[in-house]
């Protein structure tokens, strides 16, 4: 283990599919097949399908997830909630189902960037991020996240400091995780639903930060 990073391998890789191949699931391949047939026929514009894809991916999905960091930078009882249960604690909010069952939030401190990886396959919790990005379940980044996250996070756009630490957890079937990022400077007097509007999907990765408030002319 280096110094700079903790990968979390406590938990096996038993996700209940195969890993060795990136290799469409059956579903995956029927959905791409009718998209294919849809657009051929003139039925849907690529770009609209795009922009569909686009919404669930960054928008709906992530929205649920922003919603919840925004209650725990506001509300302390429910951050020790969240921290000590976080599935109970996101259910509180109305957010479960499949592939969210069994999860884990760690926060971003002044002192521990946090990073998400799922080095064999591409667990994801979908009831609070939506879909998961194309470069998530890319091999280059499931293995290079671990070996060099700092440069991984520097292609990203996010600079940690040498006297911070950057830890990697490994989503499995059994755990799957939500980074809390840092809260922005002068952001006192938000509400919460603004709030939300700071915090990005790639932020709740590990791959981004949470978004400075605009200031007002």
């Amino acid at each position: 283990m280096s110094h700079d990073h903790e990968h979390d391998h406590d938990h096996g890789h038993d996700h209940g599919h195969d890993h060795g191949q990136d290799v469409p699931s059956d579903t995956a391949l029927r959905v791409r097949a009718l998209e294919s047939l849809l657009i051929e026929k003139g039925l849907v514009d690529p770009a609209a399908l795009d922009a569909i894809v686009d919404t669930y991916e960054n928008k709906i999905g992530p929205r649920n997830g922003a919603r919840i960091v925004a209650r725990a930078w506001t509300d302390p009882d429910y951050k020790a909630r969240l921290m000590d249960d976080a599935t109970a604690a996101i259910a509180e909010m109305g957010y479960a189902g499949a592939q969210g069952e069994h999860m884990v939030v760690v926060e971003n401190t002044p002192e521990v960037h946090n990073l998400v990886v799922c080095t064999l396959c591409s667990c994801y919790p979908w009831p609070v991020l939506g879909l998961p990005p194309v470069w998530y379940k890319s091999s280059a980044y499931r293995s290079r996240a671990v070996i060099e996250p700092r440069r991984v996070l520097s292609e990203f756009g996010v600079t940690v400091a040498d006297d911070v630490a950057v830890r990697v957890w490994d989503s499995t079937a059994e755990l799957r995780y939500l980074v809390v990022p840092s809260r922005p400077a002068g952001t006192e007097g938000m509400d919460e639903e603004a709030l939300a509007d700071l915090v990005t999907r790639d932020s709740m990765i590990g791959t981004g930060l949470a978004l400075a408030p605009e200031v007002s002319p």
